[in-house]
């Protein structure tokens, strides 16, 4: 089992000035770690245009590596820009995935683009950096993976991850739109696909993690680690509908394989739950786990899905 102590929000995004695409929310944090800092991408938004429309983009905030609450800088514009008409990415980048290569830093994203008779579609996009991370240059206008016939809906939430020097990348599929209160609200649940060379993808359409509320029941954010001889995986669900601002909203949870491939669920595991009171006492949700200097922690999002920022919690023990 794992316990986590929380050590507070780390990061605000009302609190950061002068940047009009970045308002409100900072959502999917993820980490990349440098020597003096650790980068956390995550994704926000500028307010709502006049239909009440959010578009999404992504940034990234530094944390001094020997104090992981105390900032050091903030991105001044997005890591990557929306695309443009008519295109996969046009109207939002979220969530951001990324790993180090030789000669380049890759992120895997997903694009957001509207639709008519339900809100939204995603597919999954990748770029490259030779800056360090602050900027990326997609390598194409058209989407790395997208629906197909195992996959037919949304293809969102990539997880990029190197083991044995084999490339996994787990996701969110969408499984099928319901109907609720004049809504469209999609279910999802958690993927695999695997990779020689980080482009050609292989994957075979089965869901990963068995249901726990209901059949409908709706998974994101798979964030798998090796610890102590096994393959953990961290993730939120919630229920499929009536979802907002209550108790059926996200919850983080947790299962164990190793092999990677089959998974054993058990919550009660995760070590992490709900505030009493304050900025996460509805909502846990996108857990990322991440080592740095011999120390585990999870960034994780509050209520609102990451509305008013992100926490930090630091693992302080692991029992088998």
């Amino acid at each position: 089992m794992f316990k986590w102590n929380k050590l507070g929000r780390i990061f605000i995004p009302q609190n950061v000035p002068g940047r009009d695409w970045l308002k409100e929310f900072s959502q999917a944090p993820s980490v990349l770690v440098f020597e003096k800092f650790v980068r956390v991408y995550f994704s926000c938004r500028p307010l709502p245009d006049e239909n009440g429309q959010y578009e999404s983009y992504t940034a990234y905030v530094d944390f001094d590596r020997g104090d992981l609450t105390k900032i050091v800088d903030i991105a001044t514009v997005p890591i990557l820009q929306l695309g443009g008409v008519g295109t996969f990415d046009e109207f939002g980048i979220y969530p951001v995935s990324v790993i180090r290569r030789e000669s380049h830093i890759q992120a895997y994203y997903g694009g957001w683009a509207r639709c008519q008779s339900i809100p939204f579609t995603v597919a999954i996009g990748t770029a490259i950096s030779r800056d360090d991370g602050a900027t990326f240059t997609k390598l194409g206008e058209g989407p790395l993976l997208t629906s197909n016939i195992n996959d037919p809906f949304v293809v969102s939430g990539p997880k990029i991850r190197n083991f044995g020097g084999h490339e996994y990348l787990w996701y969110v599929a969408g499984t099928k739109w319901q109907k609720y209160e004049g809504r469209s609200e999609a279910v999802y649940k958690i993927r695999m696909a695997t990779s020689t060379d980080g482009l050609n993808w292989v994957r075979n359409g089965q869901n990963l993690i068995e249901d726990k509320l209901e059949v409908d029941e709706c998974q994101a954010s798979p964030d798998v680690f090796f610890h102590k001889n096994r393959y953990h995986m961290f993730f939120c669900y919630k229920y499929s509908l009536n979802f907002r601002n209550n108790e059926r909203g996200y919850r983080i949870g947790y299962a164990a394989s190793d092999d990677l491939v089959h998974w054993v669920r058990d919550d009660t595991r995760a070590g992490i739950e709900v505030s009493e009171k304050g900025w996460d006492d509805e909502s846990l949700a996108y857990p990322h786990v991440f080592e740095v200097d011999d120390q585990i922690y999870m960034l994780y999002l509050g209520n609102e899905v990451g509305r008013y920022g992100f926490g930090l919690a630091k693992l302080e023990s692991y029992v088998a």
